[in-house]
């Protein structure tokens, strides 16, 4: 069964100097670096994925997002400033969905159909959210993690790829995050921090259960292969946010190191596709209807 190979195309000290630190700068040339390992390293493989490309990256370094293009992958929207989507409201959402499609169409001249919400941040509160992404012509969205957790999670969420009808007689494609029951409890794998804090041999045999009933999706950053830190300035925050800041920098900074070998053992060990093929590749969907506007 083919599974789904997805990048956010995201600078680690923007997104984070955005989200903890409140401070706006752009994408520094370390997501050249750390794109350029997964590009070589993807073709050495000679696996094509989704790269859902955030629209501040796509500004600053228009000839990546050519290039990753070029080379036959997916891109997608990621949003363009990295805002979680319960910080919007609906025209704002609007705006920013219809300004990153329109960028990244203009960049790679071909149509872009998948997004995927910073954060994961489409949950029973903003599922509004999918009906504003079918109004302005996404066919999928990426973003939906069926777990209950403290930051992200739509607890129930059919675990696979599913049509979702919406209230507008539209429906748009959900591709969830994928999860495994263990004692009762879904827990999230095969992604991000999951991939780098569990143990390669959890996150394989995961994947193997899940892949026996629907593709498993896996999602990367290009940060999570640089292990290299930086100071970082926190002294404009008050004592509470600063620990906050520190906690989530050293959090983020774990088990970096293992990341390269741990992705290159994926792809040997896994068959890969942009999430375009894989919903291709599933036929007939099952529909699911999500009730209310959230």
């Amino acid at each position: 069964m083919l599974n789904a190979l997805t990048i956010d195309l995201e600078d680690y000290w923007d997104v984070y100097s955005h989200d903890w630190l409140g401070v706006e700068i752009e994408p520094t040339e370390a997501v050249l670096q750390n794109t350029q390992w997964f590009l070589e390293t993807l073709k050495r493989f000679d696996v094509k994925a989704t790269f859902f490309v955030l629209g501040g990256v796509a500004k600053v370094f228009p000839n990546l997002i050519k290039q990753v293009a070029e080379e036959g992958h997916e891109i997608a929207s990621h949003g363009i400033g990295h805002t979680q989507i319960f910080k919007l409201d609906k025209k704002g959402f609007r705006s920013d969905i219809v300004e990153s499609k329109k960028l990244l169409e203009d960049l790679v001249s071909r149509p872009v159909c998948g997004y995927r919400a910073p954060a994961f941040s489409i949950m029973p509160e903003t599922r509004w959210a999918l009906e504003v992404l079918a109004e302005v012509g996404f066919e999928y969205d990426s973003s939906v993690f069926p777990i209950s957790g403290a930051r992200y999670g739509w607890p129930g969420f059919h675990k696979g790829i599913c049509k979702v009808e919406l209230s507008s007689g539209r429906n748009i494609i959900e591709v969830p995050m994928s999860t495994i029951s263990v004692l009762g409890r879904s827990l999230p794998v095969g992604g991000g921090g999951y991939v780098r804090y569990f143990p390669y041999w959890f996150t394989r045999w995961a994947l193997r259960c899940i892949q026996r009933q629907r593709p498993g999706i896996v999602y990367l950053h290009p940060y999570e292969i640089d292990a290299r830190s930086k100071r970082i300035d926190i002294e404009h925050l008050s004592p509470e946010d600063q620990r906050k800041a520190i906690r989530h920098h050293k959090m983020q900074l774990r088990n970096r190191k293992t990341m390269g070998e741990k992705i290159i053992k994926l792809l040997s060990e896994f068959e890969f596709a942009p999430i375009r093929e894989v919903i291709t590749g599933c036929g007939n969907l099952r529909s699911c209807a999500i009730n209310g506007a959230g």
